[in-house]
């Protein structure tokens, strides 16, 4: 496990040129840890992608290479519900997980969807 504070990056990385500010994004919250910025293909009112600094391919490295900044996800997760205004009335949370899960940036990410009613199942 990599405990350090020294950001691993991929220059080949969408994510992380954003996290860069090498690549414009709408961002609506930020710390230490993690960067939340608007999706640019919007699947809802509200859609935020929250990802951590720290370049992790995916969710399950993120658990296993950097619990600390999964942790910080779920964090800036619930801040960003609160601040867009969809903490009471509900919002999903997905992970797209691998190529086949249709995770097309492999930068371990969360997508935050609110401000409308969710089907099940998803899709």
């Amino acid at each position: 496990m990599d405990n350090s504070t020294t950001r691993r990056t991929d220059p080949d990385c969408l994510f992380c040129k954003i996290v860069a500010g090498d690549i414009p994004a709408t961002v609506v919250h930020e710390d230490e840890a993690t960067l939340a910025f608007r999706d640019l293909d919007p699947q809802a009112p509200t859609h935020v992608l929250v990802i951590p600094r720290h370049h992790v391919a995916d969710v399950g490295g993120l658990a296993t290479e950097r619990p600390q900044d999964a942790v910080a996800v779920l964090d800036t997760v619930r801040a960003v519900a609160e601040q867009e205004g969809v903490a009471t009335s509900g919002y999903r949370t997905v992970f797209n997980t691998g190529a086949g899960a249709q995770q097309s940036v492999f930068h371990a990410h969360v997508h935050v969807l609110g401000g409308r009613s969710m089907t099940w199942p998803p899709g």
